[in-house]
């Protein structure tokens, strides 16, 4: 059944479309890292302003780690994905059977 599988997302198309989905999320969540606790802590900081009596806020470090999980689960499912469906698993060759010359060269 998961060969069936494997063929129906391979010859349509749709298992490139997903990978390629998979490593965008990837990346997007990638330049999240960097992005997300700045846009927090300027909007943080905007609020302070209009109201002053609260104390200033702190640099969000936690979006960072969110940010970092989602871009390497992400990653990872797309190269698990990537490998299952256009890389074959070699076969290996039994020791005590020896090469075809012709293969070999």
């Amino acid at each position: 059944m998961l060969k069936r599988l494997k063929t129906a997302l391979v010859d349509s198309f749709v298992g490139a479309i997903a990978l390629g989905y998979l490593f965008a999320q990837g990346i997007m969540h990638f330049i999240g890292i960097f992005i997300d606790p700045f846009t927090r802590w300027i909007t943080a900081r905007q609020v302070w302003e209009l109201l002053p009596n609260r104390s200033t806020p702190a640099f969000p470090f936690q979006v960072a780690i969110s940010e970092f999980v989602y871009c390497l689960l992400s990653l990872m499912i797309g190269y698990g994905l990537l490998r299952w469906l256009y890389y074959p698993a070699k076969e290996k060759q039994d020791e005590g059977q020896t090469p075809d010359p012709e293969q070999a060269a």
